[in-house]
């Protein structure tokens, strides 16, 4: 790469990094870079904590017509208003999305913080937690949609024994849907993007502290298309499920990380297919 002081821009218009501050690789456990680790783990173990503990206070649900259990998570508790309860499933979302996203977002917020630093951005470390926070708010906007739409449900269903008999063959097609997206070239797109962080912050960066806000909510608006078939996957088969999450979480991982992820994800695609035509059948 040249060391050419110069800013390019992309095809479609967006300003490239410039060049000169692309940064060099940096020692593995450079001081810096172990406080940064460091937090970033502490981060992480707080929002395991905070998904175990939540998941296993809000892991009964309700037996429904239609042999389904309905979670406590879509259901306003007596005395409690609706808004209550929305705040402590986003509590408990936003928690989860740390602990699931966190570790195969690392090397992208990573990258932006040695970036920032190169560029003279100070000080860095504010600029990546912005960056991280613009991340985890598209997150965040996902729950409030899931919550939303599960709460409609659940009050359905709770109304009318017909609807509630449907929902185990509406998971079906739920699971469908999410695994025919896992096969889309729309979804290797996104992927392809959260799998090269260089290339991402080439098109993307910008300078400032607006502009690392900007940076975190392009990401995650990329990373959420990328990824929202495996909540949908996660939501059906159990959304306060520790298995289940965590092998959602090892799918994630695998997709981003691991030299044969675009396989994983069709081969994920063709598994809840497989799993959503079951579960159809079943209920019909």
């Amino acid at each position: 790469m040249h060391e050419e002081k110069h800013s390019g821009h992309a095809p479609g218009g967006e300003a490239l990094l410039p060049q000169a501050v692309v940064p060099a690789p940096t020692p593995a456990f450079s001081r810096d870079e172990l406080w940064a680790r460091a937090i970033a783990t502490l981060i992480f173990l707080a929002a395991a904590a905070l998904t175990w503990r939540g998941m296993n206070s809000m892991s009964s649900g309700m037996p429904m017509p239609g042999g389904w259990v309905m979670p406590m998570m879509w259901m306003v508790m007596p005395g409690e208003s609706p808004w209550g309860a929305a705040w402590m499933f986003l509590v408990m979302w936003q928690a989860m999305m740390i602990a699931m996203m966190l570790p195969s977002t690392w090397p992208m917020l990573a990258l932006y913080r040695r970036t920032a630093r190169h560029s003279g951005l100070r000080p860095a470390g504010l600029a990546t937690a912005l960056a991280g926070a613009g991340y985890f708010a598209i997150w965040l906007a996902f729950g409030a949609a899931a919550f939303a739409v599960g709460l409609g449900i659940s009050r359905l269903a709770m109304q009318s024994d017909r609807l509630s008999q449907w929902v185990p063959a509406a998971a079906g097609v739920a699971l469908i849907a999410a695994g025919i997206y896992q096969l889309t070239p729309l979804k290797q797109a996104c992927l392809q993007h959260c799998r090269d962080p260089l290339l991402y912050l080439g098109h993307a960066w910008r300078p400032g502290f607006a502009g690392a806000l900007r940076v975190g909510v392009h990401h995650g608006a990329y990373c959420a298309a990328c990824c929202w078939a495996l909540m949908v996957i996660q939501m059906v088969l159990g959304v306060m499920s520790l298995g289940v999450m965590i092998a959602v979480a090892a799918v994630i991982a695998g997709e981003k990380m691991w030299k044969r992820g675009p396989l994983l994800a069709r081969a994920t695609g063709v598994a809840a297919i497989a799993a959503g035509t079951f579960f159809l059948f079943r209920a019909l």
